[in-house]
């Protein structure tokens, strides 16, 4: 088809008939909602698969998936007469019967009134009849539409099996085949549960001799794709590349909301040249990986740890985490106490246990050897409890000699959950995270790849945790988590602003709590509340937690808040012996929530990146321009959306301009009154003395620029021009009486205002003002 089709009757001729052609669904997928909706009132088909189709169609636009509803026939005969489609969240879950098989399935039910009515006459025509648009609940967002159910739609071969190929073409007709989701380049309709992934990486020309070269060419390409995109290479004498770093702009972004905690990992190689391959992983709000950077070392010294950890601190503004997790290396120790000197460096367990594999032998394989080892690292409360338990395993199991631990306990400092309670560490060192969660470089490259191709790979592994982020956002903004409880207020709150997957760690800790086998409160003066807690299956094991019922600040000995940013079961118990039926905001950390992402760049007093920078304004520039550059990402994809952009940026600029302008006038003022005063100490005495008091007192007469404070101040107007003075303040004189024509004065941006003649009104008015000085009441 070579034009859009200018009628509705002419659309729908063409969508029966199969001639809707790819500029006009992409005219259509264009559509504004109003327009959507005024297109669909009144509507004729010719089938119920059109019918169907026709509200999908409508349901992707405006963000939200269909079900079929009920329909009526005409009497005696199977023939429909009328047939409603509805929103995918008509209806309520507990309205179904409780099985085995939905109790666990997540809540997408929101009671949603939005349907359509289609009615069929003797010709078979299917005519809208009745259509209610409004949703009650929160719609797919442009990037999420491809995950909605009722709009996937795939190309099936003979064999039967998914062709994303096929199906990508179907979709190429608005000059691009792939549909982005952030920073995700993926065929419309398609996640990796559907199909297998389509490899739309561009050919690079990859050279063998000057595979270094070939790197830096990747690099400078990404570059001119993305301007947030990062890169640095370090040279020896020689002038060889040897070290590399690169990130591109999307994981700044996912710095500044989840690099509080990192993980940096040296224990993978490329295997063509042996090159270190250091990932900076981190946790996003599903704690899932989240990846900060790669970086390629020729070796292990602690130069090249240093020149790396300093262009990663240069390419995140200057701002350091709050802990960074490594193996046991001393050459990474001292890069990281001399680059990162305010973050706290602790060895990961997932390396302890890795290294403990091929250190330890058979021994490690005893599951009570390895109850004795965790007990040391998480279980211990005091450091004589630790020193107790750590010669009871080397007894026990004859290990007293083993280098490898006596090395490690040279700096249990740095793993002992005793010397870190207050060490955030997103829950990376918990025996929840798991060793799939670490390792997220296994089987990427083999023996023949090269440096080039190596970052090539490393590409498709962020993009697809970046998917799989993208899935998990939408899936937790379109259902709900199935609450234990049902009517428990605490839980509804967790569900409402939590991650499905952090709700699930939050509901395990309140029903922990709930097993509490003993409590004992004690007030300890004031509000102050001391509780004693015994949990159930523990031992004897007691928890202490204190209560400010004033405040309602908490803390427990356990610690866990402060490691994991969520409340332990026996601050909940407390919690609940108070009847505190909802947790308080500062207790949900927003890292966690569904809004993570959200208002991420305010910068207050406190905030690290100003405090660790050397120039605060190289902090804010960097802050600004990358949520400018994530705005420009989020908006791109429609064109009301760039409109709603640039009208804001147009709007702060004018604002900038006043604010500049009225800065501006008070300095001048401010420099006038000095220069005033400079000459009033430089009045010569004697004859001349009385000609100056007089030329003084005349100057006093003199107007004063004063800002008018009525109503109007800040209302619309129009100056002498007639250009809109929006937001911007009158200026009005007050002069002496009486007052002559040559002293009327108008302030280039506003109307000339006289001021009444009682002049006692006006206690600002100074008497040694300069005409024309600016002056605020």
């Amino acid at each position: 088809m070579d034009s859009i089709p200018g009628s509705q009757e002419e659309l729908l001729r063409m969508r029966k008939n199969g001639e809707v052609g790819k500029k006009g669904e992409d005219h259509r997928n264009a559509l504004s909602r109003k327009e959507a909706t005024e297109e669909l009132i009144g509507c004729m088909v010719h089938s119920e698969e059109e019918a169907y189709k026709l509200y999908c169609d409508y349901g992707h636009r405006i963000g939200f998936s269909v079900r079929k509803g009920k329909q009526s026939y005409f009497i005696g005969t199977r023939d429909i007469r009328t047939k409603d489609y509805y929103c995918s969240k008509e209806g309520l879950k507990y309205d179904e019967p409780v099985t085995e098989a939905n109790f666990n399935r997540p809540d997408t039910r929101t009671n949603c009134k939005a349907m359509v009515r289609f009615r069929v006459d003797e010709k078979g025509r299917w005519t809208v009849i009745r259509f209610v648009p409004l949703h009650n609940h929160q719609l797919a967002k442009p990037g999420e539409r491809h995950l909605l159910r009722s709009a996937k739609s795939f190309a099936v071969g003979k064999s039967g099996v998914i062709d994303p190929a096929e199906s990508a073409e179907s979709h190429a007709g608005n000059g691009s085949s792939d549909r982005t989701v952030g920073d995700i380049s993926e065929p419309p309709g398609y996640t990796t549960r559907d199909c297998y992934n389509h490899d739309n990486v561009q050919n690079i020309t990859l050279i063998g001799a000057g595979d270094s070269q070939s790197l830096v060419s990747y690099f400078k390409r990404r570059t001119n794709e993305e301007g947030m995109f990062y890169w640095d290479v370090q040279v020896d004498q020689e002038g060889r590349m040897t070290n590399f770093f690169f990130r591109d702009g999307k994981s700044r972004s996912d710095y500044d909301c989840f690099g509080d905690a990192v993980i940096f990992d040296t224990t993978y190689r490329t295997n063509k040249y042996s090159l270190i391959c250091a990932p900076f992983v981190g946790v996003n709000h599903h704690w899932h990986n989240v990846v900060f950077g790669f970086a390629f070392l020729l070796d292990d010294s602690t130069a090249s740890y240093v020149w790396l950890f300093k262009s990663f601190l240069e390419s995140m503004g200057g701002r350091s985490p709050k802990s960074i997790f490594t193996d046991q290396d001393e050459a990474i120790m001292q890069a990281a106490e001399q680059v990162f000197p305010n973050t706290q460096h602790c060895f990961s367990y997932w390396h302890i246990l890795k290294n403990a594999q091929s250190h330890l032998g058979t021994v490690n394989t005893s599951q009570a050897f390895q109850n004795m080892f965790m007990k040391c690292m998480q279980g211990c409360d005091t450091e004589m409890e630790l020193q107790e338990s750590w010669d009871a395993m080397l007894d026990e199991y004859k290990l007293q000699d083993n280098d490898w631990l006596n090395g490690l306990y040279k700096f249990h400092n740095r793993w002992c959950s005793v010397f870190n309670k207050d060490t955030f560490d997103g829950g990376i060192n918990s025996s929840q995270w798991g060793e799939v969660s670490n390792n997220i470089l296994t089987g990427v490259a083999d023996e023949s790849t090269s440096i080039t191709r190596f970052a090539l790979l490393l590409e498709k592994v962020v993009k697809t945790l970046r998917r799989n982020e993208s899935e998990e956002d939408f899936r937790c903004s379109q259902t709900a988590p199935v609450r234990a409880i049902k009517h428990s207020t605490v839980l509804k709150q967790a569900a409402e602003s939590y991650t499905h997957r952090m709700y699930k760690l939050f509901e395990a800790e309140f029903l922990d709590g709930c097993g509490a086998t003993s409590c004992h409160e004690n007030s300890c003066g004031g509000s102050l509340l001391r509780f004693e807690i015994t949990m159930q299956g523990r031992g004897s094991k007691m928890w202490t937690v204190l209560l400010d019922t004033s405040t309602m600040e908490i803390s427990c000995g356990c610690g866990k808040f402060e490691r994991m940013g969520l409340l332990c079961s026996h601050a909940l118990k407390a919690f609940s012996l108070q009847n505190v039926d909802m947790v308080p905001e500062k207790y949900i950390l927003k890292r966690w929530t569904k809004d993570a992402r959200r208002s991420m760049y305010n910068l207050s007093q406190e905030d690290s990146t100003q405090q660790e920078c050397t120039e605060a304004e190289l902090a804010y520039r960097n802050r600004a321009m990358q949520y400018a550059y994530n705005l420009a990402l989020k908006s791109q994809e429609l064109e009301e959306a760039r409109k709603i952009l640039w009208d804001s940026l147009e709007t702060g600029e004018k604002a900038l301009e006043v604010f500049f302008e009225m800065r501006n006038l008070h300095a001048q003022s401010a420099k006038d009154a000095s220069t005033r005063e400079k000459k009033k100490k430089k009045i010569p005495k004697g004859p001349s003395t009385k000609k100056a008091k007089q030329a003084l007192a005349s100057s006093s007469a003199a107007p004063v620029l004063t800002a008018q404070t009525s109503e109007q101040q800040f209302q619309s107007a129009q100056d002498a021009n007639g250009n809109a003075t929006i937001g911007r303040s009158y200026y009005y004189q007050v002069f002496p009486t009486p007052m002559q024509p040559n002293q009327i004065f108008m302030h280039p941006n506003t109307m000339p205002v006289c001021a009444p003649q009682d002049l006692s009104a006006y206690a600002a008015v100074r008497p040694n003002s300069n005409f024309g000085g600016a002056k605020n009441i």
